[in-house]
């Protein structure tokens, strides 16, 4: 039966490079893995995954919320994935706001993000961290230990449920741990009835349509202002 795992995180936080490590990994104990890419405009990560000859979709959403359209089209995936007879399928999102829910309800849930991005960046994020089961901090061997350490404690304050773990997507080390928990992952026989562990970011105003011009003559349905 296959298990679905969602994979998200801001831009060059490392989520590819982390995931080629794994889908080596299980690759070499004989389970068939696949993955679907989903970002906005373009994507060469596609090219990264054929390399080590894994099967991989493609998904982009052009002008459409990476989120939303991550939604419309999971279930499919889904079935691609079983139709191959995947073991594992991966979903890697596009991570492009830090409102962004890309997890589900009964999917294991991964967030990557790295200790270059800012102190307080954690507090920034909003469900594909606070929502995540696992969370994985790259890029700590560029900082001290205190800094390390300041920053998963950030990350505590976000999500004090989820696994906080520290890999290195250049030399692989904290693959082998990350890839033994995802070993554990539920089933995922179907997305049929299931839900989003938190709400969408909201969308459908004037501009979401195509609108251009500035002024609040042009600005209806889902808008907000600031205070002043």
């Amino acid at each position: 039966m296959i298990k679905l795992i969602t994979v998200s995180g801001p831009p060059s936080s490392g989520k590819t490079s982390i995931l080629t490590y794994v889908l080596k990994i299980m690759k070499g104990e004989n389970i068939h893995v696949g993955v679907v890419k989903f970002d906005c405009l373009t994507t060469t990560d596609n090219k990264l995954y054929e390399k080590i000859d894994i099967p991989v979709k493609i998904g982009l959403s052009g002008n459409l919320c990476p989120d939303h359209y991550f939604v419309n089209n999971i279930e499919d995936c889904l079935n691609w994935g079983k139709s191959l007879e995947l073991d594992y399928l991966f979903s890697e999102s596009a991570g492009l706001c830090n409102r962004c829910s890309p997890h589900l309800k009964k999917v294991l849930a991964v967030c990557v993000i790295d200790n270059l991005m800012g102190i307080n960046t954690p507090k920034k994020i909003g469900p594909m961290l606070k929502f995540a089961d696992i969370i994985v901090i790259t890029k700590g061997d560029i900082v001290s230990q205190a800094e390390r350490e300041v920053f998963a404690y950030k990350v505590r304050q976000s999500n004090a449920k989820a696994k906080i773990m520290f890999v290195n997507g250049i030399t692989g080390q904290g693959i082998a741990e990350l890839t033994t928990l995802f070993y554990q992952a539920e089933e995922t026989p179907t997305l049929q009835g299931g839900s989003l562990r938190f709400t969408m970011p909201a969308a459908l105003c004037s501009y979401c349509l195509g609108e251009t011009r500035i002024g609040e003559d042009y600005q209806v349905g889902n808008s907000r202002k600031i205070k002043l």
